[in-house]
């Protein structure tokens, strides 16, 4: 979660709880900062070649490769390759004997941020998702220092492949390609990858053949360098979901490069389970058959400004693999390139699911994490079964979850109507005790316990649906279900801001360039829901403040995010007039002594009275 996000969640929380505050005596209501606006960068789909455009970014430590530098494997280094292309019915590989690595990776179910809108068999390598281009990233290379002192990648070496051109898996089909470089008579190494249609996973073998003596500190690396391409229109917005992880210790470990600019860079010792570069919605994940077998791993990221295209996030990762040293030695690694699914992550297994994050609370991973991953997004993919339209399921959605939290809320609006009705009494103590703070606290007291009125009742209920709304937040943050889903008029992307004008500058302070409709309907909808809960004339300037401040900070946030909240509001509102209009349940009565509870607060307040009655016999 990026820092935006996490001061977001702070503020919403402290509006929440300070909101209904306002409405027990001598309480104020806090206002939230704006949000950092992430603008979202301009690249017009008329101005990109006919192939991907790519990043003009260097990866970190990059070195001009000098001449002879690779001794005895010199002779099999190669400037260009033959492709061998590799389709499925999810993917498009292009494969290189130069380095017998990926050359192009495209995701066909998925396009770029310029063809969202097409449909249909089109040009695949014109509208789908290219994650890999081997002129900005070198995928899955293997690095050793060779028995002469020079450090080898077999990124820049030949292998040869007795292979057609171009191959099409459809159904059940598997295909095996294998990529061999010889350095001298029984002295090789392989590499092989098993490709089957239906799934974006890849089994993958790396074999040494004769390789003993030829390998120092008895150590190779596993490379994937310079991560995977940004792929969204808002690459800063991206460029906040990128980062390297690691799953290490039973658990999974981020490295985020900070946006300074500044390295950032981290070693593992010990097993690993796997070891994966992602942006928002796609990862590429290295994951051992035997995480026994790996020595550890080494990740560095840096940010770096480009100069059309915002942000890049560029990660360097490696896998230490153990080399023995023996005649034939065989490392098996499996390699899935394609979304970061909920669902698929899952069928794989090996903890891939921790890779999806839903977002955190304060640290409070564990509470939030369960509600959206077995509650949250089930039913959101249950309702889409029935209603295809993703929209259309937030707003049932929405709905569902009105209906869940209704008992707290309905408690919540009990309790602060009771507050309301105690206020003159409260009032006329506050005149008769002035002179004495201590009496009058006291004998507040009593009359909270008198007529059984907890005055952080409507704060509570709140609290506990925190969790709930949090887990909603990193949700539809992260669903790759969301992604280019459109829902109706000028809705085309519930994964992106819904932007209806550019003002062509940003605004001062706020920093808002772009104007979302779904952010101003849902400001007009907490307007309305503020003037029918705040009614002491000294807070009529919170009815108007907050909801601006939350129209501002909405602004840049994904349209499926704010729809939902927006009909949650429109719910609020319905369930706050038949509150405030139908139920009369609400009276403000002495409670029988006899059943009456000691709150947490009358508890503090005997053990305060004894206290003092202690020292007063001393």
């Amino acid at each position: 979660m990026d820092r935006n996000t996490i001061i977001a969640f702070v503020l919403i929380g402290a509006i929440l709880v300070v909101w209904l505050f306002i409405n027990t005596p001598e309480k104020s209501e806090q206002t939230r900062k704006e949000q950092d606006t992430t603008t979202a960068v301009e690249r017009k789909a008329e101005e990109l070649p006919k192939t991907i455009v790519e990043e003009n970014v260097t990866a970190p430590d990059s070195e001009q490769k000098e001449e002879n530098t690779e001794g005895m494997f010199s002779t099999a280094v190669i400037d260009e390759g033959r492709i061998i292309t590799i389709e499925t019915d999810l993917a498009i590989y292009e494969l290189s004997t130069k380095g017998g690595n990926f050359h192009k990776v495209f995701l066909k179910n998925f396009n770029n941020w310029f063809s969202a809108d097409v449909n249909g068999n089109e040009d695949f390598y014109k509208t789908s998702v290219q994650l890999v281009n081997s002129s900005i990233s070198n995928a899955y290379n293997i690095s050793f220092i060779s028995n002469e002192g020079k450090a080898i990648n077999t990124g820049l070496l030949n292998f040869e492949a007795e292979a057609q051109s171009k191959y099409y898996l459809t159904d059940e089909d598997t295909l095996l390609i294998s990529f061999r470089m010889e350095l001298g008579p029984n002295k090789a190494i392989e590499k092989k990858y098993l490709f089957r249609a239906g799934t974006y996973l890849i089994k993958s073998n790396i074999d040494f053949i004769g390789f003993n003596g030829l390998i120092t500190d008895n150590t190779y690396d596993v490379s994937w360098e310079s991560g995977i391409r940004f792929v969204e229109r808002n690459s800063v917005n991206e460029a906040g979901f990128s980062s390297a992880d690691i799953y290490y210790g039973d658990e999974k470990v981020v490295i985020d490069a900070p946006g300074d600019g500044e390295k950032i860079s981290q070693d593992f010792n010990g097993r690993v389970d796997w070891l994966a570069v992602r942006n928002k919605y796609f990862a590429a994940i290295m994951i051992p058959s035997d995480p026994a077998l790996i020595e550890g791993a080494y990740i560095e990221g840096q940010t770096f400004p480009t100069k059309d295209l915002g942000l890049k996030e560029v990660y360097n990762v490696r896998l230490v693999v153990p080399f023995k040293g023996s005649d034939f030695e065989r490392r098996s690694i499996d390699l899935y390139i394609g979304p970061v699914d909920y669902d698929l992550l899952k069928e794989i297994n090996l903890n891939l699911t921790a890779l999806v994050d839903f977002g955190s609370f304060f640290g409070l991973k564990f509470i939030v994490r369960p509600i959206a991953e077995y509650l949250l997004l089930p039913l959101l993919k249950f309702l889409h079964m029935f209603i295809p339209n993703y929209g259309f399921v937030i707003i049932v959605f929405s709905l569902i979850i009105k209906i869940v939290v209704y008992p707290l809320t309905r408690k919540s609006f009990q309790s602060m109507k009771k507050m309301q009705l105690l206020q003159p009494k409260i009032t006329e103590l506050k005149e008769k005790f002035k002179d004495d703070p201590q009496k009058m606290n006291k004998e507040t007291m009593k009359l909270y316990q008198t007529y059984g009125v907890n005055p952080a009742g409507g704060c509570l209920p709140i609290l506990l649906q925190m969790p709930i709304f949090i887990a909603l937040w990193g949700l539809f943050q992260a669903a790759t279900e969301l992604r280019q889903q459109p829902f109706i008029f000028w809705i085309n992307d519930l994964s992106s801001p819904d932007v209806i004008y550019d003002l062509g500058f940003k605004l001062p302070l706020a920093g808002i360039q772009e104007i979302s409709g779904l952010a101003i309907l849902m400001g007009v909808t907490t307007f309305i829901q503020q003037k029918m809960t705040i009614k002491d004339p000294k807070q009529q300037a919170l009815v108007y403040m907050m909801p601006i401040m939350l129209t501002i900070l909405f602004m840049t946030f994904p349209s499926g995010l704010n729809l939902y909240y927006f009909m949650f509001n429109v719910f609020s509102i319905a369930q706050q007039y038949y509150i405030n209009h139908k139920q009369t349940d609400v009276e403000l009565v002495p409670v029988d002594p006899s059943k009456r509870k000691k709150g947490f607060m009358q508890r503090l307040m005997d053990a305060a009275e004894h206290q003092s009655k202690q020292k007063g016999k001393k």
